[in-house]
């Protein structure tokens, strides 16, 4: 740390121990200055040839017949007087960074400028602080933490501005001209180092300065990262990095990973101010800290401004998400226990980003004039994001339908977000909605059924389909899918051709999927597909993959006609519904599928149904018989 010595006489100022103050020489003083409760008994002149505050009070003094005169508002109290006083006297005087701005505010109230006397205190406090204060370091921050007690004259006086300007210009210097102390995370250091006595000869880290800065008040803190990012030196990571390591150093909530409100609401400010100081480039902070912080303003009730600048910005690095992260409780006297409207928000806006792009190109044609075109560009997500994305949805739905108050509705609205996202497999999906069924017993058919139609029951793996075909929860109508596109499975896995069956069922089988259809089937055939299957027929079911997995030790031909026996269960099955014989009886009174299907069309994708495409790049497998549950 910096000092100065003014002055050369030895200290003479003496106290009675009654707050009385008073100089030690031979002269009687012949003037009381009253400051805040303490009495200073001194002499005329010295004091009034450098201090023109006093010239004027002592000369209203004299018309009154008093030599007393009253300065309770001088700043910095008796201390800083004392101070101003004795450079008066010519006394050793040793100012630093704790005590300058409390002396220059004080000599700037006594009017001890240079029209005053030449050479007067402020003169050499001034020199003082940009000669040596303001290049050192540590003593910027000292002396800008220092300015706080004297507002709003330290801030007239510029000693605000010029400590900010000159912490942030040493913050944006380059680091291989880092020559002075500052704070660092050692242990992070002795870790990079692997243990090794290299601290100091380790390269400055771009990120040296942020430590120290963690001891700034909220409001200074934001002038100096507002600085720093106006001189557009330092990148966005390490802006994010500062403003990570202020945000922990401040709130204890964020390292403890549990947040309460109350200890919140005494740093509202905080949390605000950081997610207005985010930097704009992308992957500046990490997809886990902006979810922290849109927990607190959630939790703090902060306005939708704050709320929809994380959204956005979350939004942006979905990808690196957990499941854990997403999990933001709802506000108090919300019925759901999490709040899946704000997740859902944070999806749309991820989706949002690949949404084709329109620009507007002006170009120059062969004749010279300019022709203005509308160009669409691809969305900018990668296929590996998108599928970090789905997959890290259907974990947070398997989460979220826990909760015994979530409506069916918000779970499938926040499904259908990400539908249009080609998922290789369904497992995750499938676990999420099994989950949902299991808590919540008493959906109606419909939502059921809305349920399910999210599901591709061909990309399912085989120890989901092993658990689904017995899975007494979905309704018949999957379940039967399940075990139909499995046998076909099978039977590409082990070469052989698909189980020989007539072509209605085969038909029957591969469109019975279909929600919304506009063929025109009896709406008794929809209410028994969509019941769920009695114990009788699910027990018959279960016995037919028992016997699938006795099976599959015999080979290929072993395999088909155990197949050819699944699948013509699932034919007796779907004839004890009514639902084959209707169908085939429609067909010979009304021409058959030909005509319903010149009828219409199906307004959505079936629900695990099979084109030629499916049946060819469905992925093989010979484990059919393995049993694993994967609710």
């Amino acid at each position: 740390m910096k000092f100065m010595k003014i002055g050369s006489k030895p200290d003479s100022i003496k106290t009675d121990g009654n707050n009385v103050r008073y100089v030690e020489n031979e002269l009687a003083s012949d003037i009381t200055v009253n400051v805040e409760g303490s009495r200073f008994c001194l002499h005329k002149f010295p004091l009034l040839s450098k201090c023109a505050c006093l010239q004027k009070l002592l000369s209203r003094a004299d018309k009154n017949n008093t030599d007393e005169v009253d300065i309770s508002g001088i700043p910095g109290g008796p201390t800083a007087f004392e101070t101003c006083a004795k450079f008066c006297y010519g006394m050793t005087v040793t100012l630093s960074a704790y005590n300058v701005v409390a002396t220059r505010c004080a000599a700037e109230y006594l009017g001890m400028q240079e029209t005053a006397e030449k050479g007067n205190l402020i003169y050499k406090i001034d020199v003082f602080l940009n000669s040596s204060l303001f290049r050192s370091w540590k003593d910027s921050i000292i002396v800008l933490q220092s300015t706080k007690p004297f507002l709003p004259l330290s801030e007239d006086l510029k000693l605000v501005s010029l400590c900010i300007d000159a912490i942030a210009s040493k913050a944006c210097v380059d680091v291989s001209h880092v020559e002075w102390s500052y704070t660092y995370n050692k242990k992070k250091l002795a870790e990079e180092n692997n243990g090794a006595d290299q601290i100091r000869a380790r390269e400055v880290p771009n990120d040296w300065w942020v430590e120290d800065l963690c001891e700034l008040e909220v409001d200074y803190y934001k002038r100096v990262i507002i600085n720093i990012k106006t001189k557009g030196i330092l990148g966005g990571e390490v802006i994010g990095e500062a403003l990570k390591a202020y945000c922990y150093r401040r709130l204890s909530a964020f390292n403890k990973g549990v947040m309460e409100q109350e200890d919140l609401m005494k740093h509202k400010t905080v949390i605000e101010t950081l997610v207005w100081l985010l930097p704009s480039e992308k992957d500046s902070v990490s997809c886990g800290f902006l979810l922290k912080l849109l927990k607190a303003v959630t939790m703090l009730n902060s306005g939708e401004m704050v709320k929809e600048q994380l959204v956005r910005r979350i939004g942006q690095q979905l990808e690196e998400a957990s499941v854990a992260e997403l999990l933001i409780k709802s506000h108090q006297g919300s019925e759901t226990l999490y709040d899946v409207d704000l997740v859902k928000k944070i999806v749309e806006e991820f989706m949002r980003r690949d949404q084709n792009s329109e620009i507007e190109v002006q170009d120059d044609n062969e004749d010279g004039f300019e022709v203005q075109e509308i160009r669409k560009f691809p969305g900018i997500l990668s296929e590996a994001s998108k599928l970090m994305v789905v997959k890290l949805i259907d974990s947070y739905l398997t989460e979220i339908a826990k909760d015994p108050n979530l409506p069916a509705s918000k779970f499938v609205d926040l499904a259908e977000i990400v539908s249009s996202i080609s998922r290789p497999a369904h497992d995750g999906l499938y676990r999420a909605i099994d989950m949902y069924l299991k808590e919540h017993a008493g959906i109606t058919k419909g939502e059921k059924k809305r349920m399910c139609k999210l599901m591709d029951c061909r990309k399912l793996s085989v120890e989901a389909c092993m658990h689904a075909v017995q899975n007494d929860r979905l309704p018949l109508r999957v379940v039967v899918q399940v075990l139909f596109f499995e046998q076909v499975r099978a039977a590409a896995s082990s070469g052989s051709s698909t189980p020989d069956l007539p072509k209605g069922m085969i038909r029957e089988l591969r469109s019975c999927g279909t929600y919304g259809s506009s063929r025109s089937v009896p709406t008794v055939m929809e209410d028994e597909w969509d019941a769920v299957a009695t114990e009788e027929e699910m027990r018959a079911l279960k016995s037919e993959i028992a016997a699938l997995k006795l099976q599959e030790e015999s080979g290929r031909k072993s395999m088909d006609r155990a197949a050819v026996t699944a699948i013509s269960r699932v034919k007796s099955l779907i004839k004890s519904k009514k639902i084959f014989g209707k169908k085939l009886q429609l067909q010979s009174q009304g021409g058959g599928e030909k005509n319903n299907e010149g009828g219409g069309s199906d307004s959505s994708e079936s629900l695990g149904s099979v084109t030629e495409e499916g049946t060819k790049t469905a992925t093989p497998s010979r484990n059919l018989a393995r049993r694993v549950s994967v609710s």
